[in-house]
């Protein structure tokens, strides 16, 4: 694997960037979280109507589950903007939610029942479109379960401005013959294997789900130890909810779908969604009466099915698949999904992980990445394992060019190299948010216990359980929230949406012709 050391052997920031090439960067969030009962069970009450429809409401929908809460913000050009608006998200729902409501700050569920068939799916109502995205979600149960779909997670979108690519194509005599597009998408796939090379390092300083209840291992294999009757754990796991117990699948494993070029990209995620899988055929398409339980038996229903620690994205138009955007207007954005809600944080993430994330997407797409292929691939998921299971243990080793390293050495390379990035962020934005993330990161990578993983197993077992605890901070998080306001005009903003989006829902059903299994065969 002597490849494996060239993506990041001595960084220097090339002689042309300098930080007004950060200018036209926007990012975004995207945020889910369980509605639970004031028990802790979750919730079984129906999307609240004030929040609007969740089938066309920009910024506020449901994920998998009835009562898993996505909220979206819109693409903002500094990230404190970003978090702005996400505070302003969870102010409307909490607004919105019934009496005694609560939004669980961990990704990992507790207080599940046993039974699956008490995790209601999402109901998007009466229209083709809203049926066919809760019958993706019933094939997602039948195929994996209900109770890993109730796990929840963090996506932060990050895209850069078309002057740093524009500047550095032309600094770059190889690529005077390609599109401004194609570039774009050449560079984008670079970062996108770079972070994939460096997602132990996120797993290690973001990871928050060292721990989980009880219930959401009934009737599984696993062999976690007890930190006392009511959580199981690994003394030095990181983020259980990105290694096997979590958010896998072994089917998708075998897969091979590659990021070294778009078209190769887009074919492998196709590949999968015409190849109809064993295991799905045999649990059928439809029910014995005839209702559909899966759009298809393929190892991917849909290209979302795919899961990956980041995509390449493209806004889809009315219509249009994910990859039929990218194929024709390449990529636009990426996203970072390999993040745990921060449950310290009323609104799942701290500001110091936003900049230490986009300080690490910059260095990910400056530096040089070689292709990536399944050799180091490999070696990449036994890192990723190792760091999941047994990040903060002393003396960790992870691989690295084909040789054992210590992990904290590896991380401390890496943050040295993210400074003088940190420093150009700073420059640019004002202030010093981006270094002063940088440096407590690396006071993470040498310091274990100071991780969040770290923190959460000390206060479950402070108080008595991880479930306890997810419960205070829930508490707490709602009080701060509601003690804020939005300012007339932004409520009033907010409130005409969520009736636009339910006049919008009923002018989608009422205009509907198609019978729903003809609609549905397109798919199959």
């Amino acid at each position: 694997m002597s490849n494996f050391v060239s993506s990041f052997v001595n960084f220097e920031i090339p002689n042309w960037f300098d930080h007004q090439h950060l200018t036209g960067m926007l990012r975004g969030i995207e945020k889910e979280g369980l509605r639970v009962k004031p028990d802790g069970f979750l919730a079984q009450t129906p999307h609240p109507a004030k929040l609007g429809s969740k089938l066309t409401h920009p910024f506020i929908t449901t994920d998998y589950s009835e009562s898993l809460l996505e909220l979206i913000t819109d693409p903002k050009t500094s990230p404190k903007e970003t978090l702005n608006m996400l505070r302003q998200l969870h102010l409307l729902v909490y607004q919105g939610m019934p009496e005694g409501e609560l939004m669980w700050p961990l990704s990992m569920p507790c207080m599940l029942s046993s039974n699956d068939e008490d995790i209601p799916l999402a109901d998007y109502g009466s229209s083709n479109t809203g049926k066919l995205k809760t019958l993706y979600r019933s094939g997602l149960g039948i195929r994996y379960g209900r109770r890993m779909q109730t796990i929840a997670g963090l996506h932060y979108n990050l895209s850069f401005g078309d002057d740093l690519f524009a500047a550095w194509q032309a600094k770059t005599p190889a690529a005077q013959n390609l599109t401004l597009t194609e570039f774009k998408n050449d560079k984008y796939l670079g970062l996108i294997r770079n972070f994939k090379r460096l997602t132990s390092l996120v797993l290690y300083l973001l990871g928050a789900s060292p721990s989980v209840c009880p219930c959401f291992l009934a009737g599984r294999e696993h062999d976690l130890e007890r930190l006392n009757d009511s959580t199981y754990y690994r003394p030095t796991a990181t983020s259980l909810r990105m290694g096997k117990l979590g958010y896998t699948n072994s089917v998708q494993e075998q897969l091979d779908i590659r990021y070294n070029n778009l078209p190769e990209y887009i074919k492998g995620l196709r590949r999968a969604i015409q190849t109809p899988h064993e295991s799905f055929k045999k649990l059928g398409l439809d029910d014995a009466d005839g209702n559909p339980i899966q759009i298809n038996n393929h190892i991917l229903q849909i290209e979302n099915e795919y899961y990956s620690p980041i995509r390449p994205k493209q806004i889809a138009m009315s219509g249009e698949t994910p990859t039929e955007a990218l194929e024709r207007r390449g990529i636009a954005y990426v996203e970072f999904r390999a993040i745990d809600l921060d449950p310290y944080s009323d609104v799942g993430i701290r500001l110091s992980s936003a900049c230490f994330l986009e300080v690490m997407a910059l260095y990910c797409l400056l530096n040089d990445s070689p292709d990536l292929l399944p050799e180091e691939e490999e070696a990449l998921a036994i890192n990723l394992e190792r760091v999941v299971n047994e990040g903060r243990r002393e003396g960790l080793h992870i691989i690295n060019n084909s040789e054992e390293q210590s992990l904290e050495s590896w991380m401390l390379m890496h943050l040295d190299r993210m400074q003088p990035l940190a420093e150009l962020f700073d420059a640019h934005y004002g202030g010093n948010d981006y270094r002063a993330a940088v440096a407590l990161m690396q006071g993470k990578a040498s310091h274990p216990e100071s991780t969040i993983s770290a923190q959460v197993n000390a206060d479950s077992k402070r108080l008595g359980s991880l479930w306890q605890l997810g419960f205070t901070l829930a508490e707490q998080h709602r009080d701060a929230l509601l003690q804020q306001t939005l300012s007339p005009n932004t409520q009033a903003k907010y409130e005409v949406l969520a009736e636009k989006s339910i006049l919008q829902q009923a002018e989608i059903e009422s205009a509907e012709t198609e019978d729903f299994m003809d609609f549905l065969q397109q798919y199959r």
